[in-house]
């Protein structure tokens, strides 16, 4: 019996490791990036300064289920989808600016 069967063929292992490779450099990051932003999302209060996806500053002072209130100076406020938050600043921000 010479002839043997090979248990793992090479093309099926140049297979799994370059999905195993992907994983690694696209869809782990991305799993930890949204995970970040779910949970910046879910900290944010009133008061928070924040930037939009649109860039966007302003200052929270309401926030609903799907959208807050974000105060953009003393005259002029908009409404703002919670998911469009892209990120939230240090106190003092928008005054130094």
């Amino acid at each position: 019996m010479e002839d043997s069967v090979t248990f793992f063929d090479p093309t099926l292992l140049f297979l799994v490791g370059f999905m195993v490779l992907i994983w690694f450099l696209m869809i782990r990051p991305e799993n930890k990036r949204r995970k970040s932003h779910q949970e910046m999302l879910s900290s944010l209060e009133i008061g928070d300064e924040v930037v939009t996806a649109g860039g966007i500053l302003g200052k929270i002072t309401k926030i609903g289920d799907q959208f807050l209130e974000v105060t953009l100076n003393d005259s002029m406020k908009v409404k703002v989808q919670v998911s469009a938050i892209s990120n939230v600043l240090p106190k003092g921000t928008i005054n130094s600016i």
